[in-house]
């Protein structure tokens, strides 16, 4: 354990008295869930000699990892300190925590970690882009002058791409039904995770995105609300809406809006997926017209993701769900997206369970839940087997459980290699998009996404641990954004270039 400590003195800590402005922190027992945690302890102690060690070792015998220890405030009687902590997770935290309420004279004002600290006030704001000092500049940007801008647009709609924000910025929609792996919370649940997506789409890409989470999972509601809305924004990102929902709502606004839809969860996956797979199937030279795909998963991600790679020339994908391989007429668990999915992946009518679909696959391709199958179905797959297990927290199979068995593994998470992450997709995909004022989202501006990605890779880098980028390699967005951009133009939904005339007169 190494601890960093401010100076003190011989003897007892420093009898002078210190103060520095504190920080509003969460209870004690409101630690963040998730993997490991950076726990910060406000803990106020007798000023007596040894204290402060004797804190630490109690700190390191329960397992911690102390970071930093700071002066808050300091008397002749008293101490209070922030000490920084790395636990492992969660329960770890709180075992730590009680071991410090066993120190005799020791309280424990308040304690946080840093995911916590992180959001306090929101993550997000807004600002000008032109100053407002003096009336010149008032008159400008507000009233008398803005009336004018108001009614160029009037004159000509498509002066609002020129003259508003809406030629860059995103409106980020959820009805909060399927948050993360978390499940259906709601809408001010959501709001921490929409935010988050806006400080991404800022930070990699340079657009402007707002959380719009939306108080009903109505279809009709969700798509009559975001009609309205529209006008504003230069696309629509749809966000953790649960499947089926999804489908219809993505389909209504597509066809009933002029701006692109993309509902990340389906699409910016299979993006991702398939520019990862196109990496992984280079490592082991096989083709996509030769493979077999096992897809554990048939929701809003494996169903895009299964159309994605059937668009790239994968023919043989068997999908399979909690009841077991999809097929036509299923007796329980189907609905009309199923159907539609079994009628168009699985005509035969292939029956069976997770480890039949599995045997002699060469790609498994789980977008579900954790621990569904075993390092004997990965013997059963094809030679070089290819297992991308991106259930999150949890893996449908841990890596490590499979190393020498599989030649290439991904997961969803950051702590193994090849991530598949749709941050590598969205912000460059909506860059692109909102550059030519594209009309929509088409198949072959995904495939260009995709293919964008698995090309920031070269033939020298490439490699079982590296077949996808870092989704802190900033070269990804401008090929996305070029790529998709240039696919727009191609198939004739990009508008850029028509210019309304004289809206500035």
């Amino acid at each position: 354990m190494v601890a960093k400590v401010d100076r003190v003195g011989k003897g007892k800590e420093h009898r002078g008295r210190a103060r520095r402005k504190s920080s509003p922190v969460k209870s004690a027992e409101a630690l963040s869930p998730g993997g490991g945690e950076t726990i910060t302890v406000r803990a106020e102690y007798a000023n007596k000699t040894g204290m402060l060690g004797h804190v630490a070792s109690v700190i390191g015998k329960a397992g911690g990892d102390i970071s930093s220890i700071d002066l808050v405030e300091a008397d002749r009687h008293k101490m209070v300190r922030d000490i920084t902590i790395g636990a492992n997770d969660p329960d770890h935290a709180r075992c730590i925590l009680s071991a410090m309420r066993t120190i005799e004279g020791l309280t424990i004002l308040h304690a946080s970690d840093h995911v916590f600290l992180a959001h306090l006030g929101g993550k997000i704001e807004i600002r000008n882009r032109v100053p407002v000092s003096t009336r010149r500049d008032l008159s400008a940007v507000y009233t008398p002058g803005v009336a004018r801008v108001s009614t160029a647009i009037y004159n000509e709609p498509e002066a609002a791409w020129t003259l508003t924000t809406k030629k860059n910025t995103v409106a980020i929609v959820t009805d909060g039904s399927a948050i993360l792996g978390l499940g259906n919370l709601g809408p001010a649940a959501a709001l921490p995770v929409m935010e988050g997506k806006a400080m991404l789409f800022k930070e990699f890409a340079g657009v402007d995105a707002w959380p719009l989470c939306l108080d009903t999972q109505d279809p009709d509601e969700i798509v009559r609300t975001v009609k309205a809305i529209a006008p504003g924004f230069g696309g629509i990102n749809l966000e953790d809406i649960s499947s089926p929902r999804c489908f219809e709502v993505e389909e209504r606004l597509r066809a009933e809006l002029d701006i692109p839809v993309f509902h990340d969860d389906q699409h910016g996956t299979a993006v991702v997926v398939l520019a990862a797979l196109l990496n992984a199937l280079r490592v082991v030279d096989k083709q996509p017209d030769q493979i077999k795909v096992c897809l554990s998963g048939v929701g809003a991600a494996g169903t895009a993701c299964a159309r994605m790679l059937r668009a790239a020339g994968v023919k043989n994908i068997v999908g399979v769900d909690v009841h077991g391989i999809v097929y036509p007429g299923r007796p329980m668990g189907m609905n009309p997206a199923l159907e539609s999915f079994a009628k168009e992946m699985n005509p035969r009518g292939t029956a069976g369970s997770i480890h039949d679909a599995i045997v002699g696959a060469d790609v498994f391709l789980g977008v579900s839940a954790g621990n569904l199958i075993g390092p004997d179905d990965v013997r059963k797959m094809n030679r070089d087997p290819i297992v991308f297990a991106l259930a999150n927290p949890e893996p449908e199979i841990r890596p490590e459980s499979i190393e020498g068995i599989a030649r290439i593994i991904a997961t969803g998470r950051s702590d193994f290699p090849n991530q598949i992450n749709n941050v590598l997709c969205f912000p460059g995909l909506f860059r692109g998009v909102l550059d030519v004022r594209a009309s929509e989202v088409n198949e072959p501006m995904k495939l260009a996404a995709a293919r964008a990605i698995a090309g920031i890779v070269s033939k020298s880098e490439l490699s079982e641990e590296y077949i996808i980028p870092s989704v802190f390699n900033r070269s990804v967005v401008r090929a996305v954004a070029k790529e998709v951009a240039k696919a727009a133009r191609a198939t004739g939904v990009a508008r850029r270039g028509r210019r309304a005339q004289s809206v500035f007169l």
